[in-house]
């Protein structure tokens, strides 16, 4: 891990000769002496790494030319703060001669010269240690056990095995399914446990049951929920409640529908309420339903003693809790007898061969690979050490995927000395220490930085990859897009099997990863060992000086950040917390002189909004700044133009003011604050400062915000590199042609979301943008070349997969050529069409999901005819409040597999042909929709009803 810290560093420092020559004067030789020895360091630490060399001596060495490399880069940047806050002080002092400006530099240039000096003799002398210790001889000695280090440019590819595909898991499967469906005589709730050691696959095994058609149709509502060994009672309980009591939250985010929901504030009382509270309203609940919760990952038996009051014993005939625990006894403690214990067992030689040939031959092009008797010897004897663990297994299949498929490569992973390192004849470290140490620099950082989530979390990988690149993990490749770099780093650790895909965007790319917990305990130990980054809760009552990187997860004493990081010293880069720990205004001014160093600022949820009122400003080397978790408004302060380095602004969901200097930032990618609004430029402002605007951030990757006068003019157009677009709340008063013909000329968009808002003369979009109308028609002014209320045809917008758009408009383009010719997913919402939107949409190609929703559409009949929408996959209805009629002709939408439709109360039948579709799979309803349908199919029975059950949800 030191090559990487000195790499990195070393990256770092030769941009800043190039950037700020001027700012180092005559200090620059040193600067650039250091620079050069860095990148030595980092090579000879390559060769190190490389090599596994063990010998503590070797260890010391190493870190100690971590802590020099530490040590310079805090001089660095201490130095370029005191040049910020003197510039900022003479800009003041405009009257004074250049002559005093240049005495004030005088003392930072000398402290800075003879501070490198000292560093750069501290890393001679150190560099010298490797003859005088014998350390050259040591690392010379031992052979390399690694081959194929680099990883190059990769396609970007999905797994070809998932860890739903272990073998040897189907009978497990339909015993414990038996045991969560068996009835008992007595009207109680029951408990299942899985019971097997740790990376034997019992987190798959209960995925594997909870997700299957029959289970889900046998109870009520159901709710999983990670426990882990960072256990807190109240968080569980609102875990539970969320998924039992608003079952279609995650569904109403994913289509991303309006903010408010009918639910947010039942959902807020929730959420405030204490945990006795909390508990007694989840069990009044229950106790009317046939309920599952699993908790997965339980450690203790305080985890069962503190919840089960709230699971109510007294529940309706059938209602299951099942428990993935590691611990015998805790599933003996909570379960009332031993028949509802399933106990895993390890894999048998042949299962664990047949899953290594999958995980080691992976993107070969065949499943049973022919192996000569050699390759097949030396394989199953790294089988055999694996100890029959799917995990361990996975893992180093993953590993051999990268390797040659020869004798010499596999024997030097045989022979390898993390073997050894396990910790007892049930432990996989020893596999999984081989595969991080097989890593190059750069990917063991990239992995590393995963431990920084709680465990069992969902880790969005956008905001994963957004992370790595302000941390200075992503290493330039030629011209390609830094983003695309990490995206293969990500796959790269997903083909390695170190990190497992939650869930896929509908174009195949990942939306968010998991880590196992075995993994991601490695991850906290070597990042520990490496002065990588700190957890709070693994820390004793001190706080070690030289951290870098600072995490919390748990709500600190008095819920206040300010008290632990207080005695922190000044070399704090990264402050990452997931608590409810808030932050005074008070606090963060005492904590100025400790944290003024930092590179990232990612506080998830429940902090203090006066965060964003204190001098932000200061911290001028912040590259990530990611607030959340706030429910009013706040205004970010003028300040917030001095981040000269920032990368990504990111706010969430809160309404957010943001003054118009945010266009100063020129390094910015990324700014999603989909909720927040830019202020406009005052005139005066103009005339004194210059024009500001969003044309000047060339760099933008990601764009949401709301409309605003910033929309004016053609700046938007200008932003050509800019992959996703967000525009929420935008006036019609600012859609004048100009933006259209901006979006125009955006054609590496791949998703393009506008939520347009009426002014208030009551005119539709369309007849806004030149579509005229006539008493009560509306024809096209030919004259005019927008469509669609004035956007142009997308036919080269070749990236374009997701559109969504919301306002009123009253005929959709029948011109195919309109559409996005790749694209895989529409969203419809308020656009009160009044002819049949199916006719049209049928055509497009690659339509895998269609969403219309809030009266899209205001006609009473849609129907979807024989050979359209061939590849849709998923159709949602919602709240299309006049549609009384859906029929789906024999031979249309063949590959549907969900279909929702959700209070179209009008739609009192089931979409005639819909039992005809034989890939169907899901069938949600909500509200009275279908009512009248179901209940007479229910009454007939037969076929029909037997057919009907099975998909319906």
């Amino acid at each position: 891990m030191a090559e990487g810290t000195v790499t990195f560093f070393a990256e770092k420092l030769s941009n800043l000769i190039l950037q700020e020559a001027s700012v180092f004067g005559e200090v620059e030789g040193q600067i650039k002496l250091l620079r050069n020895e860095l990148e030595l360091m980092g090579l000879f630490l390559r060769d190190v790494d490389s090599k596994r060399v063990y010998e503590e001596r070797v260890k010391a060495w190493v870190n100690q030319l971590r802590s020099a490399t530490h040590e310079a880069e805090d001089v660095i940047d201490e130095f370029i703060l005191n040049m910020d806050h003197r510039k900022r002080r003479l800009n003041t002092l405009k009257f004074l001669p250049t002559c005093v400006g240049m005495v004030d530099k005088l003392p930072f240039i000398h402290e800075l010269d003879s501070r490198v000096k000292d560093i750069n003799a501290m890393i001679g002398a150190i560099m010298a240690n490797r003859s005088k210790y014998g350390l050259e001889a040591l690392t010379a000695s031992s052979s390399s056990t690694t081959t194929d280090q680099i990883v190059g440019h990769k396609e970007k590819r999905p797994p070809l095995v998932e860890e739903s595909d272990v073998v040897g898991i189907d009978d497990g499967a339909n015993k414990v399914k038996q045991m969560l469906m068996m009835k008992v005589e007595t009207s109680t709730r029951s408990v299942v446990s899985i019971v097997g050691m740790g990376g034997l696959g019992k987190t798959t095994l209960a995925k594997k049951v909870y997700n299957e058609r029959e289970v889900q149709e046998h109870f009520d509502c159901k709710a999983w929920v990670y426990v882990s060994q960072e256990f807190r009672a109240r968080e569980i309980l609102l875990d539970i409640a969320r998924h039992v009591m608003f079952p279609n939250d995650e569904e109403k985010r994913k289509l991303e529908e309006i903010r408010e929901t009918p639910s947010d504030e039942e959902k807020r009382k929730l959420e405030e309420m204490r945990e006795n509270e909390l508990g007694e309203k989840l069990c009044e609940f229950l106790g009317e339903k046939k309920y599952l919760v699993v908790m997965d990952d339980v450690w203790s038996r305080e985890v069962w003693n503190s919840l089960r009051l709230y699971l109510p014993q007294e529940a309706k005939d059938g209602s299951k809790v099942l428990i993935t625990t590691r611990n015998q006894e805790i599933a003996l403690h909570a379960t009332s007898s031993e028949i509802f214990i399933y106990e895993l067992r390890i894999m048998n030689e042949d299962e664990s061969w047949q899953l290594f040939l999958k995980k080691a031959f992976r993107g070969t092009g065949t499943t049973t690979p022919t192996l000569t008797t050699e390759l097949e010897d030396l394989g199953k004897k790294i089988v055999t050490k694996c100890k029959g663990l799917p995990l361990a297994i996975v893992v180093l299949g993953g590993l051999l995927s990268t390797k040659e498929k020869t004798k010499e490569s596999w024997e030097k992973v045989l022979l390898s000395r993390e073997w050894h390192l396990d910790q007892g004849p049930e432990s996989c470290t020893g596999i999984l220490a081989l595969s991080y140490n097989d890593l190059p620099y750069y990917l063991k950082s990239c992995f590393l930085y995963c431990g920084i989530f709680p465990e069992d979390f969902e880790i969005n990988a956008w905001h994963l990859i957004k992370l790595w690149l302000a941390e200075g993990f992503i290493q330039r490749r030629g011209k390609e897009r830094l983003e695309d770099i990490a995206e293969d780093y990500m796959h790269e650790l997903i083909h390695r099997s170190l990190i497992q895909v939650a869930e896929r965007r509908v174009n195949g790319r990942v939306k968010s990863c998991r880590m196992h917990d075995l993994l991601r305990d490695l991850a906290v130990s070597q990042a520990k060992d490496a002065n990588f980054f700190e957890l709070h809760e693994n820390m004793d009552s001190t706080f070690p000086i030289s951290i870098r990187r600072f995490v919390i997860h748990q709500n600190l004493i008095n819920h206040d950040i300010s008290q632990c990081l207080h005695n922190s010293s000044s070399r704090l880069r990264s402050l990452v917390s997931f608590s409810g720990s808030t932050v005074g205004k008070k606090s963060w001014g005492s904590l100025q002189e400790h944290i003024k160093l930092l590179t990232v600022l990612n506080l998830e949820e429940g902090v203090g909004g006066h965060v964003l009122t204190w001098d932000i400003g200061q911290l001028i080397h912040l590259k990530f700044l990611c607030i959340k978790g706030f429910r009013s408004h706040v205004k970010l302060p003028s300040s917030i133009d001095r981040l000269v380095k920032l990368q990504s602004l990111d706010l969430g969901s809160l309404y957010c003011n943001i003054p118009h200097s945010i266009w100063k930032l020129k390094k910015l990618r990324h700014l999603e604050c989909p909720f927040s609004k830019v202020s406009s430029q005052s005139q005066i402002n103009k005339c004194v400062n210059g024009y500001l605007g969003v044309e000047q951030l060339t760099n933008l990757q990601t764009l949401a915000l709301k409309g605003g006068s910033w929309l004016e003019g053609d700046g938007l157009g200008k932003l050509t590199q800019l992959r996703s677009l967000k525009l929420n709340n935008c006036s019609t008063s600012y859609l004048k042609m100009e933006f259209f013909e901006s979006i125009d000329k955006l054609t590496a968009l791949q998703s393009l979301l506008l939520l347009f808002k009426e002014g208030h003369t009551k005119k539709t979009l369309v007849n806004r943008l030149g579509l005229v109308r006539e008493k009560k028609n509306v024809t096209i002014d030919h004259h005019n070349k927008t469509l669609l209320p004035g956007l142009m045809p997308f036919s080269h917008h070749a990236c374009l997969y997701y559109l969504s758009l919301c306002g009123m408009f009253e005929k959709l383009p029948e011109q195919i050529e309109f559409y996005p010719p790749e694209l895989l997913k529409l969203n419809l919402w308020g656009c009160k069409l009044t002819n049949d939107p199916m006719m049209i949409l049928k055509k497009l190609p690659s339509l895998r999901i269609l969403v219309l929703g809030l009266d899209a559409y205001v006609g009473e009949k849609m129907v979807c005819s024989s050979g359209g929408f061939l590849q849709l996959e998923r159709l949602d209805l919602y709240k299309l409040h006049e549609l009384e009629e859906l029929i789906v002709e024999r031979g249309a939408m063949s590959s549907l597999k969900t279909l929702e439709i959700r209070y179209c109360d009008k739609m009192e039948k089931l979409p005639h042909g819909l039992l005809e579709q034989t890939n169907l799979e899901k069938l949600s309803l909500q509200g009275s929709s279908c009512h009248k349908s179901i209940k007479e199919i229910k009454e007939a029975g037969g076929e029909d009803w037997d057919k009907l059950h099975k998909i319906m949800c």
